[in-house]
């Protein structure tokens, strides 16, 4: 065999594949109770909170920035959203060719509800599997 690691628990990215299908099952089964997929609440907490910034007229640029996500699965998701009523897209004052995207007040709700759950399931996971998590969170940091 060609592999680098003699065994596949060396591998990191092995490890980390693993460990994120963990964690995403039990996201999944929690947020399929609010009507959301993970990468859905993902959009909307971040729509959340960068139109919490001063002055933030919230762009799908600036989203997939902030979370990471492409800008096609970006455009899959909004474009959900949006028919779920849980996202509105308004012509953007500045910008003709960019779009402001806003929470209506069904995804608003929804994403409140879906944060504790979320952040509780992180705590409990994360918890339970890292004995610091203060150093895993600087090591993803740093990776990201």
């Amino acid at each position: 065999m060609n592999f680098s690691f003699k065994r596949h628990e060396d591998s990191p990215g092995f490890l980390l594949w693993q460990l994120t299908n963990q964690w995403q099952r039990q996201q999944r089964q929690a947020l399929a109770k609010l009507g959301l997929t993970h990468p859905q609440f993902v959009v909307l907490a971040g729509v959340l909170w960068l139109s919490s910034l001063p002055d933030n007229v919230v762009t799908q640029k600036q989203v997939c920035e902030l979370t990471k996500i492409d800008k096609m699965s970006m455009s899959d998701l909004t474009a959900i959203l949006l028919k779920k009523k849980m996202l509105k897209r308004l012509s953007h004052a500045e910008d003709g060719r960019a779009h402001a995207l806003m929470l209506t007040d069904k995804g608003r709700s929804v994403v409140l509800k879906a944060i504790p759950v979320v952040e509780g399931i992180d705590a409990n996971f994360f918890s339970k599997k890292t004995l610091n998590l203060v150093q895993l969170v600087r090591n993803l940091k740093h990776l990201i």
